[in-house]
């Protein structure tokens, strides 16, 4: 079992994200939105950028393909769909619901850097995996530096100290200053 560190503020802290997240919702006026009394929710999503690409992975569990879709106009991707409460019969009596269902809209800008042609979608054991290309001409490159300090003079200079120093050393053996 390890030790971990108790922090007295956790509680606080997710009771903030909370009503961050309940106020960041649109909510429609006098909370009369079919959302809030079916759980209104929306789906996690990673956003993150290697050398070549800019990468939106969204959790969308019990979703078909069907459910939702996905767009990208003006350096906004847009991803909007609906996850349906399914009674499976009739007579089942629920006694908790917990998972959240309903509607959803998720828009996030991204950087110029980034060409909607070339993207591509995957949707594969309920992660949607959404690979948006950089620009060439944007992508960082390694640039050769050329001039003095290079390689082959620092070996010159290197040479040129060495025959200096030898000279001073055949001036002290001379006796000469």
């Amino acid at each position: 079992m390890s030790i971990v560190r108790y922090d007295p503020f956790r509680d606080l802290r997710t009771l903030q994200e909370e009503v961050n997240r309940l106020f960041s919702a649109n909510l429609t006026p006098g909370f009369g939105g079919e959302g809030i009394g079916r759980g209104a929710w929306n789906p996690s999503v990673d956003i993150y950028e290697n050398k070549d690409h800019i990468v939106v992975e969204a959790e969308l569990p019990g979703m078909n393909r069907e459910d939702f879709e996905l767009s990208v106009e003006n350096n906004v991707i847009t991803l909007r769909g609906e996850r349906r409460f399914e009674k499976k019969d009739e007579t089942d009596n629920y006694h908790r619901v917990e998972r959240s269902y309903g509607s959803f809209t998720r828009s996030f800008t991204v950087p110029q850097t980034v060409s909607a042609e070339g993207a591509t979608a995957e949707y594969r054991n309920g992660v949607l995996r959404v690979t948006l290309p950089k620009r060439e001409d944007t992508k960082a490159r390694r640039i050769e530096i050329s001039g003095e300090g290079t390689a082959a003079s620092g070996k010159t200079i290197e040479a040129e100290a060495e025959k200096a120093g030898a000279a001073e050393k055949s001036r002290e053996a001379a006796g000469g200053r």
